[in-house]
């Protein structure tokens, strides 16, 4: 008789959430997306080879989606990232096809990026998948600009090994889930 494991039941409560229904404030939502563009735009700031890449296609929308929510990048002159207003057309929509949260956080420990549905502008999609490739965010070297070296450093060792053991934890309990390999 198999057993079904109590992982499963949570995968199971996590995808009939009912997150399409429900609808943050307007004034969240925004101020969500102007977070996340600040925090692309510093992250970009430390390549210029991806800001000179983005700068080719200023002017340029993307959408990115998940489930019921999105929001449009454009491209700027600087190549950096600026909110898009909601009625452009975007030549570029990236879609997050996973819908379970569950299995999208365990993919991400994994270190798996996840599966994304490409519509639109191919060179636009060429210099998007060049930056998710090539531009990470040094947070070590961010977190040492505040606290100094010796801490940010020993903080990013601590914070290594959180996440090696989540991603040690995620794959046993994959391993457990019927049907699911690792």
């Amino acid at each position: 008789m198999a057993t079904q494991s109590p992982f499963s039941l949570l995968q199971d409560f996590a995808q009939k959430l009912p997150l399409p229904n429900f609808q943050p404030p307007g004034w969240v939502v925004a101020e969500l997306q102007h977070r996340i563009v600040l925090l692309l735009n510093h992250v970009l700031m430390q390549e210029p080879e991806a800001m000179q890449r983005l700068a080719r296609h200023q002017g340029q929308v993307m959408q990115v989606q998940w489930r019921t929510l999105s929001f449009k990048l454009q491209a700027t002159p600087a190549g950096l990232l600026d909110l898009a207003s909601p009625e452009r057309a975007p030549d570029l929509t990236l879609t997050v096809t996973e819908t379970s949260p569950v299995a999208l956080a365990q993919g991400v420990l994994k270190g798996d990026k996840p599966a994304v549905r490409i519509a639109g502008d191919v060179q636009l999609a060429a210099e998007v998948s060049w930056l998710t490739e090539h531009v990470r965010w040094d947070l070590e070297e961010d977190l040492a600009r505040v606290i100094g070296d010796v801490p940010a450093h020993t903080l990013g060792q601590m914070a290594s090994t959180a996440v090696a053991g989540l991603r040690q934890f995620v794959a046993k309990v994959s391993a457990l889930v019927p049907g699911k390999s690792v």
